[in-house]
């Protein structure tokens, strides 16, 4: 996953990080979309729960409240249904939706309303995005195509920056594709860093808010492009 802060929501979407081998097309009636939504929705409780490796397709299926007959009817494997998994959440997930700015040319402004999408979706889905760790250690395909999205939110952002260094809005000294990876980066991590590895606190200290998060990202990020930032 890539931070997203100076996303132009407008542009094509990214690659998908479910492997389209991996997909099957979506049963014709009504009832069988039913049935296989909660099985969709059983694995994801079942993979965040146990891990990719030890989660069991009789872990889904006592979930999902179905026999093995009726989990084979759609999935033929334990990597098939996690790629469904994945079809479903990543555009909540990777590819949160941006709040409306009402003033669209106020770069900082576009940055916080995207970085604030950003953590409030990486947060919804925590538990999922330590999965997505593991299974990107373990399986070089899905490495792979979650690198790829990444890259595509890095290009995306990068075409921002240029946008603004045209502008003249932005420092125009940094080459925009490194900065768009490093800042991504940065967002990225610092995400991972409090929403799935949980800091500890000290006795006396207070935990950090979103909005905490939010405020100092966005201006880490401004200051990097030397974007002008109000106190």
């Amino acid at each position: 996953m890539s931070g997203s802060a100076a996303d132009t929501p407008r542009e094509e979407s990214p690659p998908s990080m479910a492997s389209a081998d991996l997909l099957r097309a979506l049963p014709v009636t009504r009832r069988g979309l039913r049935t296989r939504s909660a099985l969709v929705a059983a694995a994801r409780t079942v993979f965040e729960r146990s891990g990719y490796l030890d989660a069991r397709l009789a872990d889904i299926t006592q979930e999902a409240k179905c026999s093995s007959g009726t989990f084979y009817t759609y999935f033929a494997s334990k990597e098939e249904i996690f790629a469904a998994v994945l079809e479903v959440a990543q555009e909540d997930m990777l590819h949160p939706g941006m709040a409306h700015v009402d003033a669209d040319d106020d770069a900082v402004a576009v940055i916080e309303a995207s970085n604030r999408a950003y953590f409030a979706a990486y947060e919804r889905n925590a538990r999922l995005m330590a999965l997505l760790e593991q299974v990107a250690n373990i399986d070089p395909g899905f490495r792979k195509l979650r690198q790829e999205r990444a890259d595509a939110f890095v290009r995306r952002n990068a075409r921002s920056i240029a946008d603004l260094q045209a502008r003249g809005v932005a420092d125009t000294g940094v080459d925009p594709l490194l900065a768009s990876s490093a800042l991504s980066g940065m967002i990225s991590r610092l995400a991972f860093s409090y929403f799935v590895v949980a800091p500890s606190v000290a006795p006396g200290e207070t935990t950090v808010s979103l909005d905490d998060l939010v405020r100092t990202a966005t201006r880490l990020w401004a200051n990097a492009l030397r974007l002008p930032m109000d106190d």
